[in-house]
């Protein structure tokens, strides 16, 4: 993976995850009526927004293509009708997530806007790429698309659900401030934005994005022993509901020397470690973090035999083709004496598909849990073992 020089600023993760569907699967999220654009200023006092893209890390592919045309704010009411909507950067690229890991960001546009509150974003995903290449020497051949990390590079065009076609709508509130910087990352998961095809053969594009703010921020580091491994912080709630007990609050593949960098608001995390072929690493102890400090965390993975995991038809009752199920992978862990589940692996299927042929999932020998939610649908959990080089198919799961 090609990694870029770390941008200087540093993130806090803030108030909201915008995740289509209600965070687990399906459905699409709310659209924006057009209330007109505009730039920002008015010969009133301002201030300046300063835009960043960042991604959470993936294993499962080699690149994820996303053209971003512009981005809106709007100042005003959390409603459509009232809002002021205004245009910010308008960058017309096509970003490959994938590169933007491990503290690397890309500055979507700098602008002056006038001061006061604004409530909340739009960002508008191109319909035609910037013309540029893709990592394997090619033009892009479609403006959002990912490239499966097999030997035959399958390319898959990512089709926007028609609820974000007119802009992918993130509630978050931000203050700009006279003759002061403000700086905002779209902290884009391309892992968890990918769903793979279901009955209607088209792999699917459904932006989850976080709001990150730079005022505050945590930093875990460290190295992983190897490049490529993906390391995560993970929080665990017991209470929540089966889907949203563990959640994965920042996420970064290790770079060429095996270095990775986490950026956090302050909290209290377990530290997770994966590659395949190798055994799950998870610290046994949490690690707190308080704002404007580091913390080092190295580790090394240990080899381990492994085998695949795969589904039969995926199937949400009522729902329709666009919807999806997430299935999260997870094992349990014992974490400062407590039982907990960490997460291995978390995969997006459109109704009908299946987990099967180009991006098995590889997981060392043990026993998992899948956690299995949609959007409106009763979650399921099953239990399975992976034995050495065997593929343990779960069957068809129906929601």
């Amino acid at each position: 993976m090609k990694f870029k020089q770390l941008f200087l600023s540093v993130a806090m993760v803030s108030l909201l995850s915008f995740a289509v569907g209600c965070g687990s699967g399906g459905g699409g999220g709310e659209s924006s009526d057009g209330s007109g654009t505009g730039s920002g200023g008015g010969g009133s006092a301002s201030g300046t927004l300063s835009l960043l893209l960042q991604d959470a890390f993936s294993e499962s592919y080699k690149a994820v293509y996303v053209t971003i045309t512009e981005v809106q704010v709007c100042k005003g009411s959390n409603q459509n009708k009232d809002c002021d909507w205004r245009v910010v950067p308008s960058p017309g690229k096509t970003y490959n997530l994938l590169e933007l890991v491990n503290g690397v960001r890309e500055q979507l546009g700098v602008v002056d806007l006038e001061a006061g509150s604004y409530t909340q974003m739009r960002l508008i995903i191109g319909r035609d790429h910037d013309g540029g290449l893709n990592v394997l020497g090619l033009p892009h051949k479609y403006p959002n698309y990912v490239i499966i990390d097999n030997a035959d590079n399958e390319i898959h065009e990512l089709k926007i659900p028609s609820g974000f076609q007119t802009g992918i709508k993130i509630v978050h509130g931000f203050v700009i401030e006279e003759n002061k910087n403000t700086e905002l990352i779209l902290d884009f998961d391309a892992s968890k934005s990918v769903v793979r095809a279901g009955a209607s053969g088209k792999w699917l594009l459904k932006p989850t994005i976080k709001v990150l703010e730079t005022e505050e921020y945590s930093i875990i580091s460290g190295n992983a022993g190897a490049a490529g491994v993906l390391v995560s912080a993970q929080t665990y709630n017991l209470s929540a509901v089966p889907e949203k007990k563990v959640q994965i609050e920042a996420a970064t593949g290790s770079d060429v020397n095996g270095d990775y960098k986490l950026f956090l608001k302050p909290g209290l995390y377990t530290l997770v470690g994966y590659q395949d072929g190798f055994s799950t690493f998870y610290k046994n102890t949490k690690v707190q973090t308080l704002a404007g400090n580091t913390y080092t965390e190295d580790f090394s993975l240990s080899s381990s035999a492994t085998g695949t995991f795969s589904t039969g038809e995926i199937t949400i009752s009522g729902a329709d083709p666009d919807q999806y199920a997430t299935i999260s992978i997870r094992q349990d862990a014992t974490v400062n004496g407590n039982p907990e589940q960490i997460e291995v692996k978390s995969l997006n299927v459109a109704n009908g598909g299946f987990i099967t042929g180009a991006v098995l999932p590889v997981l060392p020998v043990g026993n998992y849990t899948a956690v299995i939610s949609s959007y409106g649908k009763t979650t399921k959990e099953q239990s399975f073992p992976i034995s050495a080089n065997t593929d343990t198919n779960i069957g068809d799961i129906n929601l």
